[in-house]
């Protein structure tokens, strides 16, 4: 990972068996409990009211608990609309809450989670995410991107703090 001006958390290209993948992770403290951030940060239906690029979310499936386990995603990305649907994985919670993507239209693949962690301040929150495009990006349109999508972590913190 590189980092640049404070707070700012560029993707970079990480190899894998198949392909390359755009991968990143930032972190910040909130103060709240880890129940708390995993309560805000698994609660999808309400992301287009605090996620900016998040223009909608709707539950396609719950697990027997009740819990939202696929949802398709309308966002704004690089100037135009995008949609996804993502499979989420609640084996780890409340420590951590992992998805992947199962269907999208200008992306291969998403790998993502959230962890919290307990700390004296709070709670740390880490994001971390991977993605592969239909399409490569320039290295700018890239950068921009990048930092859209990791300010939802910044996003994030905001609503679980309100």
């Amino acid at each position: 990972m590189a980092c640049g001006p404070v707070g700012w958390v560029y993707l970079r290209p990480v190899s894998n068996d198949r392909d390359m993948v755009d991968s990143g992770s930032d972190s910040v403290v909130v103060a709240a409990a880890p129940e708390r951030c995993f309560e805000v940060a698994s609660s999808f239906e309400q992301y287009p009211t605090w996620a900016r690029d998040v223009k909608e979310a709707i539950v396609l499936d719950r697990d027997s608990e009740g819990r939202p386990s696929s949802v398709e995603y309308r966002a704004s990305a690089l100037g135009r609309s995008t949609h996804f649907i993502l499979q989420y994985d609640y084996s780890q919670a409340p420590r951590r809450l992992s998805w992947h993507m199962v269907d999208g239209d200008i992306m291969r693949s998403i790998r993502g989670a959230y962890t919290f962690d307990q700390v004296a301040e709070g709670t740390r929150v880490s994001y971390d995410l991977a993605i592969e495009l239909v399409i490569p990006l320039p290295g700018f349109v890239k950068r921009r991107a990048e930092m859209r999508i990791l300010s939802t972590l910044k996003e994030l913190k905001a609503q679980i703090e309100s």
